[in-house]
């Protein structure tokens, strides 16, 4: 491929801390490339050949079907492996099992619950690991939105994004995405929901790199107060379901709504990494209102992680 000066050849996609800001910009302009030839009909297909091994503990409709298409639209194929279909679901280590696959396969995927198996995977594999989701965080769609950002407004730098909700994955993603590209980032959470405080402090010392700024609050007004994008996420993510409930309670007063929108600049988008619960973490006229870009965003998965895989994957 001729499409960037910066060789990530051989790099593991685990978090977006372990990317400057210039690598992050060149995933960004090559799925943009990417994106725009093949929907012009003349797609790259630089991993012709080559095998992505999917490892999926946790089940996703948005993960498998845009890595699937996305490695036969780059020439290559992707394999589905749940927990039932490899030994790692009867107790064989993740250690060995990233050092079989690293001789059958040229990449690996994992969509996972924690972190700690994504990063002895990628330790002890000899081929390029993405986290496809981790309960630490969520790179692939952080990317993804960034990329949308970027596509709507033109930049990325000196924008503010308000993420209101739970302190989740898709909350760490954010904001170090964000502190890494110059964006103001406020995170807003009940008490006792915050972001994980090792996260916020890291993201905090990307942020004064690169002119930015964090905010963490309670109030879900401070955060979207002048924003030119709002996120939230589904109050409730896979594998807290029994906390429902008690979340609900919780979380009453962080949904995005219309009232909570006009803090924003009148041009905010609206965003959100779906599936989507209409009346709970976001009210219908939202999610489905003009200023809303779900689809756009989802749609990105495919380019943003094709990049990664065509960056990372490439000979």
């Amino acid at each position: 491929m001729t499409l960037t000066q910066i060789d990530l050849r051989g790099r593991d996609f685990v978090a977006l801390a372990d990317y400057t800001q210039e690598e992050l910009y060149t995933l960004l302009k090559v799925a943009g490339s990417l994106k725009e030839k093949q929907k012009a009909g003349n797609p790259e297909q630089p991993l012709k050949g080559k095998t992505l091994g999917m490892i999926f503990e946790k089940s996703s409709t948005r993960t498998r079907v845009s890595f699937e298409v996305g490695m036969y639209q780059l020439g290559g194929q992707a394999l589905f492996l749940s927990k039932n279909d490899i030994q790692i679901g009867r107790g064989e280590t993740i250690e060995d099992t990233a050092q079989v696959l690293s001789r059958y396969v040229d990449g690996i995927m994992i969509r996972t619950y924690a972190h700690r198996t994504v990063i002895d995977l990628a330790r002890a594999a000899t081929v390029p690991v993405i986290n496809g989701l981790s309960d630490l965080n969520h790179p692939c769609q952080a990317l993804a939105d960034y990329m949308t950002v970027l596509e709507k407004k033109g930049r990325l730098e000196g924008l503010k994004i308000a993420y209101i909700g739970d302190g989740n994955n898709m909350a760490h993603s954010l904001m170090m995405g964000g502190a890494k590209f110059g964006m103001n980032v406020a995170i807003a959470t009940p008490e006792g929901y915050e972001v994980d405080a090792d996260v916020a402090k890291q993201s905090q010392e990307f942020a004064e790199q690169h002119g930015a700024s964090i905010t963490l609050t309670h109030d879900p007004k401070e955060a979207a107060a002048d924003a030119d994008v709002i996120y939230t996420d589904v109050w409730a993510s896979m594998g807290f379901e029994e906390e429902q409930q008690q979340r609900e309670k919780a979380f009453q007063s962080f949904q995005v709504n219309e009232e909570l929108a006009k803090y924003a600049k009148n041009d905010y988008l609206f965003m959100h990494c779906l599936p989507a619960h209409r009346g709970e973490e976001v009210s219908a006229g939202v999610i489905d209102g003009e200023n809303s870009i779900i689809f756009d965003q989802a749609e990105n998965r495919l380019h943003a992680q094709k990049a990664i895989m065509a960056l990372t994957m490439s000979s």
